[in-house]
């Protein structure tokens, strides 16, 4: 009797089976394509990701290389070629790349005499959210010490004292701008102190603590 039961119970079982697979298969073997679709998709992407990247590196070395032939007081066609190339990956090439490509096209700029270029390449950058906030700060110190001489000083020191924090990379530079934006404005006193500041400033780069030594032997300090 038991036996009996059982397979009884077994062939209900099946035929409940075969009405769900009749009423639902549709749906199961659909939800089976989407997944293997979407996984198929994802890896195409990420191909096609590597692929772009890897011709952006390609081109971003050879915009380099003619940056460096340029700087190296090569023909006006080579400048040409470079802010060309780098304009373009600055447009089109993955973010990474693309923000370095605009910080070397404004520097070619600055090399050339055109500051006023150079210096609207590294505000944008510097107010572009979707830039490494590193690169970001980097945009925005090079802005300011390209200008240091000319732009509004309110502007310039709040730009400035906020890449001060200890924990920034560009504290000691940007501290450094502060100290000329200081003297520029007849704050011999506060100057001086900053640049004794910089001077003993142990995780200050050696560059900026001899030049702050240098400035402050000049202004009797």
């Amino acid at each position: 009797m038991v036996d009996i039961f059982d397979e009884v119970d077994e062939e209900l079982r099946a035929e409940r089976a075969q009405q769900l697979l009749k009423r639902y298969g549709g749906l199961i073997v659909a939800g089976a394509l989407v997944i293997v679709g979407a996984a198929a998709g994802w890896q195409g992407w990420r191909w096609y990701e590597a692929r772009q990247d890897q011709a952006a590196a390609v081109e971003y070395l050879t915009a380099m290389n003619l940056a460096d032939a340029t700087a190296a007081g090569t023909s006006e066609a080579s400048r040409t070629a470079a802010t060309a190339t780098l304009g373009k990956l600055a447009a089109t090439a993955p973010d990474g790349y693309a923000t370095l490509a605009r910080l070397r096209e404004a520097a070619l700029k600055a090399d050339s005499g055109d500051a006023q270029g150079a210096a609207a390449i590294w505000d944008k950058l510097a107010g572009d959210s979707s830039a490494d906030p590193l690169l970001r700060d980097l945009a925005s110190l090079l802005w300011a010490q390209h200008q240091i001489d000319n732009a509004d000083p309110s502007l310039l020191e709040n730009r400035l004292k906020a890449l001060t924090a200890p924990e920034n990379p560009w504290h000691a530079l940007a501290e450094e701008q502060l100290a000329l934006l200081d003297l520029r404005r007849g704050r011999t006193d506060q100057a001086r102190t900053a640049l004794q500041h910089l001077a003993q400033d142990s995780s200050a780069p050696n560059g900026v603590r001899g030049r702050a030594s240098g400035l402050l032997s000049r202004l009797g300090g």
